[in-house]
């Protein structure tokens, strides 16, 4: 039997109204958001259903309602079809907490409380220093990665997300990014994009969220799972809750592995995967990582019907 896996996505895929359709035609869906609004104890139902996209684009926002968003269709998908299951999950950085919850190791009520404080605490890091991102087209990971070397700017430049062949995030200061940028233009990256971020993810400017998150982390309570977990930071599977900490701990100011980690899925077996949430940016690197597997993008209700081709 071929092997599955769902994915997460993660912070920048948000948008004004993402999952509406969902919560309107699904009870299930509905109290997803109704429950995180009790949790919360505000209305983040109404800032991802009206926004205004400035309010929804803060940090401390984009990461709950991408979160909810992602439990919200995973819980619709498992009332539908309870036999869809996966052998594997993995997310990009905030998607890693909700592979987390769909593997069943992390609860959403203990989810929505880490992710509450992941994006308190990153916010207040992206408001303390003016730090962006900016993708890099058309040079390998390994030039990218000699390239932050060879700026030699070790608190202003780090590369952040590894996402696809030719398509690698760097992240810092402004002067950073300029400097990375004009580096890549030099070494012959087909383009650089500024990315419209909040801040420097994935960088040393997250240092201090991540020193805020490591308590929160060490205490909440993870459960055992018949469901290989996939991480960020090493591209590959951990076992240990531990390990598990760890990692998640060390991904705030760590490169995310995207590209190593769909790898590792492949080497392990998995032929489709399932991206759960809004964009379809996973879909994208998937295609271009490996196009013989199966990839499919569950964003909208009427995305549903593909799932009946891969049951």
């Amino acid at each position: 039997m071929s092997k599955r896996a769902f994915l997460f996505p993660g912070q920048g895929a948000q948008y004004v109204g993402m999952c509406k359709d969902f919560v309107d035609a699904y009870p299930v869906a509905k109290q997803t958001f109704e429950e995180a609004d009790d949790l919360l104890g505000r209305k983040l139902s109404s800032v991802v259903f009206e926004g205004p996209e400035a309010l929804l684009t803060e940090t401390k926002n984009s990461q709950l309602g991408i979160y909810v968003a992602s439990v919200a269709i995973l819980r619709t998908i498992q009332s539908l079809y309870p036999e869809f299951v996966a052998s594997m999950c993995a997310g990009l950085s905030l998607g890693e907490y909700t592979a987390l919850t769909a593997s069943g190791r992390l609860s959403f009520i203990d989810g929505i409380s880490l992710v509450r404080r992941r994006g308190e605490f990153m916010n207040e890091a992206c408001e303390s220093t003016e730090g962006t991102m900016a993708v890099i087209l058309g040079l390998s990971a390994a030039e990218v990665e000699q390239l932050v070397i060879d700026v030699n700017m070790p608190n202003d430049l780090w590369a952040a997300n590894f996402n696809c062949p030719g398509q690698t995030v760097i992240s810092g200061t402004l002067k950073g990014i300029e400097a990375g940028s004009i580096a890549a233009k030099a070494k012959g990256a087909k383009r650089v994009l500024p990315l419209q971020v909040h801040g420097a993810f994935h960088s040393g400017l997250m240092e201090d969220a991540k020193e805020k998150l490591s308590s929160y982390i060490e205490d909440v309570t993870l459960n055992e799972s018949a469901c290989e977990i996939v991480m960020n930071v090493t591209g590959s599977s951990a076992e240990q809750n531990m390990e598990i900490r760890r990692l998640l701990v060390e991904q705030v100011t760590h490169p995310v592995r995207w590209e190593q980690s769909m790898r590792f899925m492949i080497a392990k077996g998995v032929t489709s995967f399932i991206e759960i949430g809004c964009g379809k940016a996973l879909t994208g690197f998937t295609k271009r990582i490996d196009p013989l597997v199966s990839c499919v993008s569950i964003e909208k209700i009427e995305d549903l019907k593909s799932i009946e081709g891969l049951k």
